[in-house]
């Protein structure tokens, strides 16, 4: 079966930097999108970044400019470089993977499977 886990995850100052990861094993689809998303305490999940398996890139705009996603396709494994962190970035982190292509690669309810999730705090 599917499975996500994610990691790297903590506490940092603003202005400092993090990287996630999210490691995918038990899909044999030949395209899938693959996103991060965050929830805030009292806020909807929302969607960050997505890359799907033509290298296509979204961001949302709150973190345009400031967070990098990427993928290692030799280790399985999904990546999220934040930059410039801000206290409003605290949340936790999903990463999710939805089976073939999506119009909306930020919405939550386009994705099929998800990770258990990696706070992310910053003060």
């Amino acid at each position: 079966h599917v499975q996500l886990l994610e990691s790297g995850g903590g506490s940092v100052q603003a202005g400092g930097s993090l990287r996630l990861s999210c490691a995918l094993s038990g899909y044999g689809g030949s395209s899938k999108c693959m996103g991060w998303f965050r929830r805030a305490p009292g806020k909807e999940r929302e969607g960050v970044a997505s890359i799907n398996s033509n290298g296509t890139v979204t961001y949302s705009d709150s973190v345009k400019g400031r967070f990098t996603i990427f993928v290692d396709n030799t280790k399985n494994t999904l990546y999220l470089q934040m930059n410039s962190l801000k206290p409003e970035d605290t949340a936790m982190y999903y990463c999710g993977c939805a089976a073939g292509f999506t119009a909306s690669p930020l919405m939550p309810n386009q994705y099929d499977y998800w990770g258990q999730g990696t706070q992310v705090t910053v003060s």
